[in-house]
């Protein structure tokens, strides 16, 4: 599923959050659509999650129109990129896409600068990190794509925090906390309705039937809509982009993967 073709091997997975199917072509329509970048440059880390991001990211921006002018592949562990950034120096790129983590994207994105390529960096939730900015002090303008929105952007969601800060948790709630508590409550409503459907007890094959209604479940959780379609993924696929402005994250814009 990482290169972008869909299947079911397991009728029993389920997702309340988008996949690294959508991040490519996310960050490809951003960049192509917004920022206005034609010629990219494409590298990826040789990861079965760098590979997939880099060829979904690819098919994307090539279709818009767009044009990549080069392409490399680097080792995880590699650290020295002087040779690349000449590369992508010549070949005139407007940006650099870059599929992996923040622990490699870091020294590329200083080196790069370094090297006189004035260009941003874009890559997945690889390279959203905290320790991407601290490792990089020429990271400002640089681009990474997040799956989901902050929770902090709905009604419902800054609810579900209020309640969770309230509730005592030593722990922060975090990106994804919200998403699984909408996994939670996905396995207590498909529960609620076995039973349902069973007079009103449980029945010996609960089990079971769990996949089926998982399946037809729609329900407004503290994340958006979450119901699946017929390969267990979720309807509400979204993804956000955030921009290094002044030595942070921030967000710049949200949407749907769904053209």
């Amino acid at each position: 599923m990482d290169r972008g073709s869909a299947s079911r091997p397991y009728s029993t997975y389920f997702r309340t959050i988008a996949t690294d199917v959508d991040q490519g072509p996310f960050a490809a329509r951003y960049l192509h659509g917004t920022a206005k970048k034609t010629k990219l440059y494409v590298v990826d880390d040789a990861s079965a999650h760098g590979t997939g991001l880099a060829a979904g990211f690819t098919a994307e921006f090539t279709k818009l129109g767009g044009t990549v002018v080069g392409t490399g592949q680097v080792d995880p562990a590699e650290r020295a990129f002087a040779g690349l950034a000449a590369r992508v120096r010549s070949s005139g790129a407007d940006a650099v896409y870059f599929a992996g983590y923040y622990d490699t994207a870091a020294p590329l994105s200083r080196q790069l600068k370094e090297a006189g390529v004035n260009v941003p960096l874009m890559g997945g939730d690889g390279i959203f990190d905290q320790q991407y900015l601290t490792a990089n002090p020429k990271a400002e303008g640089d681009l990474a794509t997040n799956i989901g929105v902050a929770a902090e952007e709905s009604a419902a969601g800054q609810d579900f925090l209020a309640r969770y800060r309230k509730s005592g948790y030593p722990e922060a709630a975090g990106w994804y906390g919200p998403y699984a508590y909408d996994a939670t409550w996905t396995v207590i409503e498909a529960v609620k309705a076995v039973v349902a459907a069973n007079g009103g007890t449980l029945p010996g094959d609960a089990r079971a039937k769990l996949p089926q209604a998982v399946a037809r479940l729609a329900f407004d959780g503290v994340t958006g809509r979450v119901a699946f379609d017929a390969n267990g993924d979720t309807v509400s696929r979204l993804l956000t982009v955030y921009k290094v402005e002044d030595g942070s994250w921030a967000s710049v814009t949200s949407g749907s993967a769904r053209r």
